[in-house]
């Protein structure tokens, strides 16, 4: 460790472009250094954490409940508004019962390490988010991994297996870095084909997809052929926590085997009073879904035209190749300095020749704030030699 000097040598170039201190709201304009800065880094698809319904119901269950709950679920740390809530997100991805944990991350750490034993099958796409992995290196269960969004490596791992014992596959419904989507309908057919169960992490669809925002699962039909989805408060719900939602059985499993529940501080009143909020936000404004793909069609648009590589997303995130780790870095400074902000994605996050600029749409920007961003962003890696 006393080695690695990677960060101090970006910063030495100038060019560290993490832990950016931000002083304000996390809004579509924030404030570093003093200055406004253009935000499109966020993940706040629909522009909530500002918002002064889940403001107001933080505050309240502040009031109420105090700033904590001083030990975990499986104790002392379940309020009654956390029975609410998971209820409540049951319901939305019409589930038989939901479990809410204190993040995301530990959602994922903590479900795929432990529903699965030594004889069974954990099966993943390889792009899964780095808190599947974490979950599947816990796990005592054979492991396995097909080629991103590989239908017919996926089968060919399914007729390997031992047909007697659990099979879980195990997909992001929308790939965070490339913003591409899960080909559920074919990963379903391919389930029912070979008896395997079906795990969707979706916590960069939920609010995006889906008639009522429910996500990738509602959006193609198959919620029912889903045995467990996975979802995060810290995108679209404007604030930090995460659940897992399933048939009675699992959920009554994970209340008494996952160890980031049983052994982790319980969500907090004000995250808890948030989204419940937040959930009632996504019902009334359905406008807010409409403006974000709104948005996203008219970025995409402009950023072909400018001739960047957008790859395959089909979602409010877009990944603009780079394909050099120097240059990346580089543009994400010049972006700064312009008053744009973007997050840079280089390895070892990604290979080298994969690194790429995120770029990410909120509901609430305006078509100005895009246009302007785009022409900022066009001049600069032009400037690089990234686009001609």
């Amino acid at each position: 460790m006393g080695q690695y000097d990677a960060p101090q040598q970006a910063k030495a170039n100038g060019l560290y472009p993490y832990f950016r201190a931000i002083e304000s709201d996390q809004d579509t304009v924030v404030r570093i250094a003093g200055k406004p800065v253009l935000m499109f880094g966020s993940n706040s698809y629909l522009g909530l954490t500002n918002h002064p319904w889940l403001k107001e119901a933080s505050i309240k269950a502040i009031e109420k409940y105090g700033t904590g709950c001083a030990g975990s679920r499986f104790l002392n740390g379940t309020l009654d508004i956390h029975l609410e809530l998971e209820d409540r997100l049951a319901k939305l991805v019409n589930k038989e019962a939901s479990l809410i944990y204190a993040t995301g991350f530990s959602v994922n750490a903590g479900v795929v390490s432990c529903v699965t034993g030594r004889e069974d099958y954990l099966i993943f796409d390889e792009y899964d988010h780095a808190s599947i992995i974490e979950g599947k290196r816990l796990s005592f269960s054979k492991l396995l991994k097909y080629r991103h969004n590989d239908m017919d490596a996926l089968e060919n791992i399914l007729k390997k297996c031992e047909p007697d014992k659990l099979k879980l596959i195990v997909t992001d419904g929308v790939f965070s870095m490339e913003g591409d989507v899960a080909k559920l309908p074919d990963i379903v057919a391919l389930s029912k084909k070979y008896n395997a169960s079906i795990y969707v992490d979706e916590a960069h669809s939920l609010g995006v997809f889906g008639k009522t925002g429910a996500g990738i699962c509602e959006h193609f039909g198959v919620s029912d052929d889903v045995d467990l989805i996975m979802g995060t408060f810290s995108k679209s719900l404007g604030t930090i926590g995460g659940f897992v939602a399933a048939d009675e059985n699992i959920i009554n499993y994970l209340k008494h085997n996952s160890r980031t529940l049983i052994f982790s501080a319980s969500i907090t009143p004000a995250s808890t009073g948030c989204v419940l909020a937040a959930l009632d936000v996504m019902a009334e404004e359905t406008w807010r879904k409409d403006a974000l793909w709104a948005n996203t069609n008219r970025a995409k648009s402009s950023f072909l035209k400018a001739g960047f590589e957008i790859g395959p997303t089909e979602t409010p995130i877009i990944p603009l190749f780079v394909r050099d780790n120097t240059k990346t870095f580089m543009l994400t400074k010049m972006l700064m300095d312009d008053g744009v902000f973007v997050n840079p994605v280089v390895s070892p996050a990604v290979p080298s020749e994969d690194s790429l600029i995120r770029y990410s749409l909120m509901a609430t920007h305006t078509f100005d704030q895009i246009d302007e961003s785009i022409e900022k962003i066009t001049r600069d890696a032009r400037k690089l030699g990234i686009i001609i």
